[in-house]
């Protein structure tokens, strides 16, 4: 039996426990394949899910920034009455402001842009009523206008030269009357314009803005070297006429219009047909976007200031 079993057959065993070790493994392995699997799938629903919700947050924010009110009235109305009983003597009267303000009220739901020439007592006044809008303010002291953005870095500030005198006043105007046709044009685009009376090196961007709203209440203009607001109220209503989009009626307020030379100046370039109220000491204009091929500011001939 031995000679036999040795000589010609060969006994193989099999362990039993061989062939659970290796069945247990795979059932192992294919386990953790599976968790690592369903792991993967629910990260990416959740990652999914966050980036849809947060795409949806950014936009609601958006929106709501876009659609963001004005001022407040309660708050509107209680900046005004502080801004005009400080004891500053160079402030604005409480019905001056408030025929700006109304105005600025009228913008909403989308806010205005608005220029303002000259920094005064009311700077900051003006940049809170204009909640969300573009708010501009042209100054003729460089040093005063840095002064004013590095103490308040929300306003925006640009500072102008202005080459003429009070003195001139008559000489100007009749100088762009003359010109009317050519470089004096109520159209157009100033920062190319060689226009005696034309603002033509204010940053390049403040051309090509349609402007809703302007406030000139500067530069200073109360002795004969004095610089005068010809500049400024002429650029002003060149400004208007050339507008490009937007409200096609832009509104002009010219501080102190109870002075004579504002009031001349004023008939000249905004027009005494565009005035719709004088009160106090504030004119204001409203003035229609115009062709093109223009060439003459007024409709109607003005007549002579006494």
């Amino acid at each position: 039996m031995k000679n036999n079993l040795s000589n010609g057959t060969k006994l193989i065993l099999l362990h039993p426990y061989v062939h659970k070790q290796g069945s247990s493994n795979r059932l192992w392995f294919l386990a953790f394949v599976s968790f690592l699997t369903l792991a993967f799938l629910l990260t990416l629903v959740y990652t999914r899910d966050s980036i849809s919700k947060s795409g949806a947050a950014a936009m609601t924010h958006v929106v709501t920034v876009a659609a963001a009110p004005s001022t407040p009235t309660a708050v509107a109305t209680a900046l005004i009455h502080y801004a005009s009983n400080s004891n500053n003597s160079d402030r604005m009267s409480h019905t001056d402001i408030k025929q700006i303000a109304d105005v600025l009220k009228q913008c909403s739901p989308k806010p205005c842009n608005f220029l303002i020439f000259g920094l005064t007592h009311e700077t900051l006044l003006w940049k809170a009523l204009n909640h969300n809008g573009r708010t501009v303010f042209i100054d003729e002291n460089r040093y005063y206008a840095a002064y004013i953005e590095e103490k308040y870095p929300e306003i925006e500030a640009y500072d102008v030269h202005y080459a003429t005198k009070l003195s001139e006043m008559t000489e100007l105007v009749a100088a762009v009357k003359e010109q009317v046709r050519n470089e004096c044009r109520p159209v157009q685009n100033l920062l190319f314009s060689e226009c005696k009376l034309g603002l033509n090196d204010l940053p390049n961007q403040l051309y090509e803005l349609d402007w809703d709203v302007i406030l000139v209440d500067g530069p200073r203009g109360y002795w004969p070297d004095a610089p005068g607001r010809m500049a400024a109220i002429f650029t002003a209503g060149v400004l208007a006429r050339s507008k490009k989009g937007g409200n096609l009626k832009t509104h002009v307020f010219v501080h102190d219009f109870n002075m004579k030379q504002d009031r001349i100046v004023s008939d000249e370039f905004l027009c005494r047909e565009n005035l719709v109220k004088s009160k106090d000491m504030m004119g204001h204009f409203v003035i229609d976007k115009m062709d093109s091929s223009s060439t003459q500011f007024c409709r109607t001939t003005q007549t002579k200031q006494n």
